[in-house]
């Protein structure tokens, strides 16, 4: 089997085949050139964004939320983690990982 164009097609196929690769080709240009206009328009364009209050107090936590974390402890974990005598208790942590599933499901067919 040859690789190209046989020569038993007719003159009208291969006229016909080379047509579709020169709109191939001009369609991919076509394609390029409306990427590089999007993205100097995007550049360009002053789009107005507004950031609702929810989403603005998401982003400043306010500082009583700070108090929920238990510094010292989180002090003596860095600190037995770094000495080597940190255990992982995987028991606790599949039980406190089934219950919040648990929890989930629960809600979801209330």
């Amino acid at each position: 089997m040859k690789i190209g164009q046989p020569s038993e097609l007719p003159a009208s196929v291969s006229t016909t085949v080379s047509g579709a690769a020169q709109k191939a080709a001009q369609s991919s240009n076509a394609a390029a050139n409306a990427n590089t206009n999007a993205t100097q328009s995007t550049r360009s364009a002053g789009v107005a964004v507004t950031v609702s209050t929810a989403a603005r107090a998401l982003e400043k936590p306010e500082r009583s939320e700070a108090s929920d974390v238990d510094l010292a402890k989180v002090e003596s974990v860095r600190a037995s983690i770094q000495d080597g005598t940190f255990s992982v208790n995987a028991e606790a942590i599949a039980d406190k990982l089934l219950s919040n599933a648990q929890e989930m499901l629960n809600r979801t067919t209330r």
